[in-house]
């Protein structure tokens, strides 16, 4: 437990940082591609890690929709 006192203050303020912009990046997508039934879903998961929830979002949802727009 000591090796969290050892974390400079500034470096958890960076990981906030990303953290809550990516939970922003993902609720605003998924708002404004006309679903937003699972926008609160995305934006809290990714308050939640780096980068697992932006990478899922890219594979699930922004890759198939685009394949199909494709055909």
């Amino acid at each position: 437990m000591n090796e969290l006192r050892e974390v400079p203050v500034w470096l958890w303020l960076c990981i906030a940082a990303v953290l809550l912009v990516q939970g922003i990046w993902l609720f605003r997508t998924e708002q404004q591609r006309g679903k937003g039934r699972r926008a609160w879903f995305w934006g809290i998961w990714g308050l939640t890690g780096f980068p697992s929830p932006a990478v899922c979002y890219l594979l699930f949802v922004v890759w198939p929709e685009a394949r199909r727009r494709k055909q």
